[in-house]
């Protein structure tokens, strides 16, 4: 489910520096911020995969074991519109 957030007291140039990456990129501002936002998501989300791989010390992968995991979180990002 999707939610609206607000944002107060942001400074007038960094909403100024936003608006001009947001244009610079062919977005809209609210686009361009909601897309920052998912990245982070999917940063940390990647972060806590890691972390929780990392505590199965006897858990062997390779490389190609570890293209699958991430190609399915993207495929899985994709699904879900992120």
């Amino acid at each position: 489910m999707a939610v609206a957030l607000q944002i107060k007291d942001v400074r007038e140039e960094v909403r100024d520096v936003i608006a001009a990456r947001a244009a610079a990129s062919g977005q809209s501002v609210q686009a361009y911020l909601r897309e920052i936002l998912e990245r982070e998501f999917r940063a940390e989300r990647n972060k806590q995969l890691f972390d929780d791989l990392a505590t199965h010390r006897s858990l062997r992968l390779d490389v190609d074991d570890v293209v699958d995991l991430v190609r399915a979180g993207r495929d899985t990002d994709r699904r879900d519109g992120l």
